[in-house]
Formats: C-alpha cells, structure tokens, sequence
C-alpha cells in the first residue's frame, strides 16, 4: 500500500509542466454550449453546469463591524453568544484532553502568529482565565496534544514542544519533525493536524500551492493531500491524494472514517466547481487538478487530460455549494444538542470571492444517520447583512465542540468566537 501511495503521488506532481492554464475565448464558448452533467454522490444526485456557462467574477467582501448587540442567527431552539473576542483573527479553535481551550490566531497578511489559551473554570458559558500561550509561530493553524507532547502545525512545518497538562506558556523554539512547503495559492497555508484513537498516528492536511497547477506540478510535491506521520515525525506517506485544500477533518463516531472538507478550484464559473465534505479512503485520489467529482474533465488540462488518474477519482459525499470556502468541520458528539444533532457533522464556511451572489459566510450542519450523511441545512446565519451588497460582518472558519457541550464557531474577521447553545 505504501508503494502504491507514493507511485500514485509521483504521477500527480511530477508530470506536465508550468502552464498558465487559460482557455481562449472561442473554446470556452463551446464548452458553454455542453449541457450540465449529473453525478451521483452519497447524499443524491448533483447537476453540474458546463464549464464556463456562467462568468467567472471577483466579488470580494469588505468587513465591518458587528453592530452593537448583534449575533449571527442559529437555527431555531438555539441562542448565540459571544464567549470571546478581541481577538486577531481566530483562524482555528482546539479543545485539548483536560479542556482547555487553544486558539490559533494567524492570517495570511499581518498574521499575529500566536496561540491563546482560554478557560471556562466553572463551565458557566464564559471565559475566566485568558493566556498568551505561545508567540512568534509562523502562520500557525493546527493544534494537539499527544503524550506528553504540544504540536503546532506553522505553514511551514510540524513543530512538537515538551508539555505538561495545565501549563499556561509554552516556551522554546520546539522540534520541527516534519518538513512542509510554506504558503500557498490565495488562503492554502493552513496545515491542519488531527490524531488517531490510538495515538500512534498523525494526519496532516496540506493544500495545493496554486489553483489548477498553474506553477508547475513540481511545485505541488506532497501537497493537495492528507500526509500521516508517527508522533515523532517519521513514517510519513500520503494517505490521501487530490484534495485541492482540505482543511477540517474529524473522525467519523459511527464508521471510524477520516472525514475532512475541502475547497475546489476556482475559475470555470459562478457554480463551479462545489466545495464538499467528504470521506477519505486511504490511498483515495479525489481528481484535482485533472478532474472533478470523479471523471469530468477539467479543461484546462485537455492538452495533457492524465486520464489513466483520472478514470480512479473519486466521487466526494457531501457537495457543500460553489465558492463557499467550507474549512470548519466536525462531528457533533456530545449530548446538550437535539438528537437530531447526534453524530452529523458542523461545517464553517469562510465565503466566496469568486462568485456573485457571494455564497458561503455560514455555518452548515450535514445530519447522519447511521454513519452515512444527508444534505446539509443552515445552521448559524446572519453574517451578511444585505445579499445585493459586499458587506459582511465576519467570516465563520472553525467549528468545534466545547467541553459543556455547545458549538464554538471562529469568526476570523470579526475577532470573535461565537458560542452556539441548546435553549
């Protein structure tokens, strides 16, 4: 298997060459002329239009600030509140073993680079105890605790630090264990981390450093994948290939499978290509950049199609709507939600640039039954305050569960985390 991984991998990255990746005019007419095509995913059929059927637009947001007194809107039976703020960009939210609760605060410009620790002493809803933990990171995102051990996964690598449970400073320049390549294309410079039941493994998520493989696919090398290392940073394969930029990823309660959300490529269009959730088969290859949702050609790649990887791609489960930049994801496994909540899956959406009407700037929840995903609903709204406009007051990322059960929700550019209760 592990042979296979990496013979698998090689074929992605090291073939073709730098290309601006364009399509004249006249040919995406006639792609535009093709009808929309139907793919058959876990949770039903999906209609994909023709690339280039509809234009490809910049609408970037402008953020502003929440009035005064003014929440996002849960869906019906809950309440939302803030649980913490003044914060500078609250990318990622992990709650550690003995429930302490780690903040990454990190941006791809005028990034704080720091790790802040919040504690809610008395489980009332409310943060008592605030800590400055760690300072001076390099675009940090992802957060664990494993053994004795305090991992942070910076943009440019896996960094692990001696730690005890309850300190409130984590102080040294730590161990880089695994070697990553720093940045990425647009928001790729998240490296997510997540462990095993067990522990004896780590999951490394890494985005693509460009869009379709523009740059060159030997600037893709052990990228647009889910990497699993040993704790101490050996051991590594790919376990999973042609995931454009996934981000969350949490383990399935019911069926033990790694699930993670990922971003699809921009540029073909206002309703291409879906974001998804979706589950992660080891040794999987999920098609970017050749293709999408299994075996529909990306065109920007019909003078080099690769169709022997092409013809293995697999179809995602959950498709979570065009642009939305899906990021959060977990599984809801505590007890103070509905049962209706058991074990389906919350999923942040940061929000679109390449789509007019925006699309994203929510939180969606994917109910489950029996392990296996229904089509996702709204859950937590409100972020826009006017849809014919450009203004947004913030932009939901994480999505984690909180030690009393409730729903932290990180709103990057709001400086905020929202906090999601039962009533």
């Amino acid at each position: 298997m592990k042979i296979y991984l990496y013979i698998l991998a090689g074929l992605v990255l090291f073939t073709g060459c730098k290309n601006d990746k364009s399509v004249s005019e006249d040919k995406q007419e006639e792609l535009a002329d093709n009808g929309p095509v139907t793919v058959e995913t876990t949770v039903g059929p999906l209609e994909l239009p023709a690339p280039f059927a509809s234009e490809s637009v910049t609408k970037q947001s402008k953020v502003v600030a929440w009035p005064a007194g003014k929440t996002p809107v849960a869906a019906e039976g809950f309440k939302v509140e803030r649980f913490a703020d003044s914060l500078k960009h609250p990318r990622w939210t992990y709650v550690a073993p003995n429930n302490d609760i780690f903040v990454a605060e990190s941006n791809t410009r005028d990034s704080a680079n720091r790790i802040t620790l919040l504690r809610d002493t008395n489980a009332d809803g409310a943060i008592d105890e605030r800590y400055i933990f760690k300072e001076d990171l390099n675009q940090n995102f992802g957060m664990l605790v494993l053994d004795g051990s305090f991992y942070i996964a910076n943009t440019d690598g896996l960094y692990r630090f001696p730690y005890t449970e309850g300190q409130t400073k984590l102080e040294g320049e730590g161990e880089k264990i695994v070697e990553l390549s720093a940045s990425g294309y647009n928001n790729h410079w998240t490296r997510n981390i997540i462990t095993n039941e067990a522990g004896d493994k780590i999951y490394i998520s890494v985005g693509s450093a460009s869009n379709v493989g523009e740059q060159g696919m030997e600037k893709e090398e052990r990228r647009a994948n889910i990497l699993e290392v040993n704790p101490d940073g050996s051991g590594e394969i790919i376990y999973a290939s042609g995931l454009r930029n996934p981000v969350g990823m949490d383990w399935n309660p019911v069926t033990g499978d790694l699930w993670t959300a990922v971003n699809e490529r921009d540029e073909l269009g206002n309703n291409l290509v879906p974001d998804y959730a979706t589950s992660v088969k080891k040794g999987g290859w999920y098609g970017w950049p050749y293709s999408y949702y299994g075996q529909i050609n990306d065109p920007r790649w019909e003078d080099d199609p690769h169709q022997d990887l092409v013809d293995q791609a697999l179809i995602p489960d959950v498709p979570l709507g065009p642009h939305t930049a899906s990021l959060g994801f977990t599984f809801y496994t505590a007890d103070q939600f509905p049962e209706m909540y058991q074990n389906g899956a919350f999923v942040g959406q940061h929000g679109s640039w390449n789509r007019e009407p925006f699309s994203g700037y929510k939180v969606v929840f994917i109910p489950f039954e029996n392990g296996i995903p229904k089509e996702p609903v709204d859950f937590l709204t409100g972020f826009i305050p006017d849809e014919n406009g450009n203004e947004v007051y913030g932009r939901p990322v994480a999505t984690t569960v909180a030690p009393d059960g409730s729903l932290l929700v990180n709103d990057d550019d709001g400086g905020v985390i929202w906090r999601v209760s039962a009533e």
